[in-house]
């Protein structure tokens, strides 16, 4: 049987110290149970004496059952001048009920000097004290023995004596804590070795990522005797963060086979870093391993090919087993293989022994020449499929349009846009419209703002389903900025209906053409996919059926 090792999460204390991070209550609450049923082995919900939230969470949470997990309480040893029982930060910490307290400990005689101010035996009674009295009173005890990697490199003796008193105090296991990030592994090695022959409880791990090797600690510190592990979701926490599970847990899971969640949990392991993501209002870094979208994206054309015939040439697992999937991008780095894929998994159909996939290949690299990239535009690269083949309908047609700036003389500014446009003729007598061309202004905040209010009010006459349509993201980028005004501007636009989300782009030397290009795009989009969900159909066999109906 594949040896067992124990996770542990901190997402909800030492992630929730990343910069810009500040989940609400309900976050703590949909997070812990997320990571239950992931099966996390524990959970470390907060320190219930540092501030209101954690002491509301974690009297919220004795009425909420966990699955898998074991709720931990974390807190510090007990203040130096106040008896155990009479020290308010103990006593929080028993309040919150939890079955497993984490009690942190200095382990580096510089903090126990500069930090505690106080002498060295008198640290160690500190951490005698509090679990003595913790042990009695709760199921477990684990204990942090901050910043012991550095405080055995500077005095071994005392960094061992710190974890030996805990052991004698009765704590159930120590987590050996590179507090700063500074370890090497080789030092770990050293010091992981050195250890074991000391101490024989459990022994955990507590890495941080300062030197880049936070992961990298973690699974050669299990590969070293180490039982639990310890970390957070995408890697959050202070500074460069912590060693991030969602790359721990594939790795130990599947390329050493040892047993840590089930590999039937592993496939919830990308749909729980998104909703932390979400969760911590961050957007999710899409080159995350393992869990973010492009971790098994495929750009290069000779790599696309490779992969279509046997994926294991450019992929080391299967992207499936941690819920992931395969993106095969487009690009001016795409081959021939790019673009069936794409058009395959679009469900656009072509004449195999046609010039449709040099066409398509040629415009997209001549467009990305000019500065476009349809990357992170999906929609857009399907609208210039279609239209390459003939698929994509006409839905109106622009006759020009003007936007004016106006500054006041209280130094505000608003814009106005005036469009004229109208729709084909099949769509005229399809919907019965009389007069199919409009000619109308409205105003913004600013020229974009202005021209998407001008183009709905013209086309929700036609197209009531535009509506729905929510302008969420808008990204500008300059592409070339040694020319200045004359620069090249690429827009890229995030749309989003009750349903789906998409995102087109522009590209022009005029910001606002630009603009236009990504904001007609993506009401197109909408009107399209609309028509295919209408007829469910696409190729040559949906326009025929759509030309009958109209």
């Amino acid at each position: 049987m594949d040896k067992k090792i124990k996770i542990y999460d901190t997402t909800l204390r030492d992630g929730a110290q990343t910069f810009g991070i500040s989940f609400s209550l309900e976050d703590k609450i949909k997070i812990t149970k997320a990571l239950d049923e992931l099966g996390i082995h524990y959970i470390e919900g907060g320190w219930p004496g540092s501030n209101p939230k954690d002491i509301n969470f974690f009297e919220k949470m004795k009425k909420i059952k966990l699955s898998n997990a074991k709720l931990t309480a974390f807190s510090s040893t007990k203040f130096k001048r106040k008896k155990v029982e009479e020290d308010k930060i103990i006593s929080d910490l028993l309040a919150a009920e939890t079955p497993v307290v984490t009690i942190f400990g200095k382990s580096w005689d510089l903090h126990v000097n500069k930090a505690l101010k106080c002498s060295l035996d008198e640290n160690l009674e500190l951490i005698h004290q509090t679990i003595d009295y913790l042990k009695p009173r709760v199921d477990e005890i684990i204990f942090d023995a901050e910043h012991f990697f550095d405080g055995y490199k500077k005095n071994r003796d005392y960094a061992i004596k710190t974890l030996k008193t805990a052991t004698e105090a009765g704590c159930d296991s120590i987590a050996l804590c590179d507090t700063n990030g500074g370890t090497l592994q080789s030092e770990l090695i050293e010091i992981i070795e050195a250890v074991k022959k000391e101490v024989e409880i459990p022994l955990g791990i507590h890495t941080h990522n300062d030197s880049e090797l936070a992961v990298a600690n973690s699974i050669t510190a299990v590969e070293h005797g180490i039982e639990i592990v310890q970390g957070t979701i995408n890697g959050l926490g202070e500074r460069c963060g912590n060693a991030n599970i969602c790359s721990i847990i594939p790795i130990l899971s599947i390329k050493q086979k040892y047993f840590t969640i089930g590999k039937d949990k592993i496939s919830n392991l990308k749909n729980i870093s998104h909703l932390v993501s979400e969760l911590s209002n961050q957007s999710h870094m899409k080159n995350l391993p393992f869990v973010g979208d492009h971790a098994f994206a495929h750009k290069g054309g000779i790599h696309v090919s490779a992969v279509l015939k046997d994926s294991s040439t450019y992929e080391h697992i299967n992207p499936e087993s941690i819920g992931n999937r395969r993106f095969i991008s487009v690009s001016e780095l795409s081959g021939k293989s790019n673009i069936h894929k794409k058009l395959k998994d679009l469900d656009i159909k072509y004449d195999q022994n046609s010039s449709t996939i040099n066409r398509i290949l040629k415009e997209v690299k001549d467009l990305e020449a000019i500065g476009y990239s349809f990357e992170g535009a999906q929609a857009s690269f399907e609208l210039l499929c279609k239209s390459v083949t003939q698929e994509l309908r006409k839905y109106f047609t622009l006759y020009g349009y003007r936007v004016m700036i106006w500054k006041n003389s209280d130094d505000s500014s608003w814009a106005e846009a005036t469009i004229k446009a109208g729709i084909p003729e099949d769509i005229q007598k399809y919907r019965g419209i009389s007069e199919p061309m409009e000619h109308t202004s409205a105003d913004g905040h600013g020229p974009v703002e202005a021209l998407d209010k001008a183009l709905r009010k013209v086309l929700e006459r036609f197209y009531p389903q535009l509506k729905e349509v929510k302008l969420t993201d808008y990204k500008v980028r300059i592409l070339d900025e040694e020319k200045g005004t004359k620069a090249v501007t690429r827009v890229l636009i995030h749309s989003m209906d009750r349903e789906n989300s998409w995102t087109t782009v522009g590209v022009s030397s005029n910001i606002i053409d630009a603009s236009w290009q990504a904001l007609s795009d993506s009401l197109i989009y909408k009107l399209m996919k609309d028509d295919e969900k209408l007829f469910f159909r696409s190729g040559k066999q949906f326009q025929n059926e759509r030309k009958e109906a109209l």
